[in-house]
């Protein structure tokens, strides 16, 4: 659960978050969501697959982090190994939220910034100040501002991609069996890729439709960034050879 209520230089002024990497500020999550702005930046480090939400039936992309829930492989001895880090984990303990508001007689919305008081990241002595000593916004806090208007604008066009995917009828489950050098055995299932035969066969038409709406460089990055799949496992090899 979190507890996450709107921010404000008043109540929050003195707040700070630490932007370190590790299992006891969360970050021991075997994927993390993402969206297909982002996979240019994430396909040469991460693979990239999708989930159904179990309640809703909706599709989404994520990129990998483990072999298991729990396991994230790119977290050692307190950094984050890869040079790109998904907006996602990035955001943490940040959340978009809304508030209504009136204006010229019009009720409208805008997005605000909520901050999850119960994060371990948030505290009152170490990190990133958000704001400055007469209630500016610091320029930290200005950046998580720009993160979360990405992270908006990338699940809107995710949403987007997810339908064109599912009207083409290119999404299907797969099963992974992995062994690892010790004997070891893994399996990834639950997880969803691209229908590469069913890409072939689309004709020129619907090509051209995924390639107007920008979807078609983003279904290869998904198909590209699963050779990183080769990354989880050499460094589970490497884990379970050090232990």
């Amino acid at each position: 659960m979190t507890n996450a209520v709107l921010l404000n230089n008043v109540e929050h002024r003195d707040l700070r978050v630490q932007t370190g990497r590790s299992a006891a500020f969360g970050d021991d999550n075997w994927y993390a969501l993402t969206f297909p702005l982002e996979f240019r930046a994430l396909q040469g480090q991460y693979p990239i697959f999708f989930q159904k939400d179990a309640n809703t039936g909706a599709f989404f992309p994520l990129a990998l982090l483990g072999l298991e829930p729990g396991e994230n492989l790119y977290l050692r001895d307190d950094q984050w190994a890869a040079s790109y880090l998904p907006l996602t984990i990035r955001r943490e303990p940040f959340l978009i939220g809304r508030q209504n508001f009136v204006e010229d007689g019009v009720q409208k919305t805008r997005r605000v910034i909520h901050i999850d008081l119960d994060s371990p990241r948030v505290n009152r002595e170490q990190g990133e100040a958000l704001f400055l000593e007469y209630g500016g916004n610091s320029p930290f806090l200005d950046g998580v501002a720009d993160m979360l208007e990405a992270i908006h604008h990338g699940i809107e066009q995710s949403e987007k991609f997810i339908r064109a995917l599912q009207i083409h009828g290119l999404l299907e489950s797969f099963t992974m069996d992995i062994t690892l050098d010790n004997g070891e055995a893994n399996q990834l299932k639950g997880f969803y890729t691209i229908d590469e035969e069913r890409l072939r066969a689309l004709n020129a038409e619907d090509l051209n439709e995924l390639h107007q709406a920008g979807f078609l460089e983003a279904i290869y990055m998904v198909l590209a960034s699963q050779s990183q799949v080769r990354r989880l496992i050499d460094e589970k090899n490497r884990r379970n050879a050090a232990q």
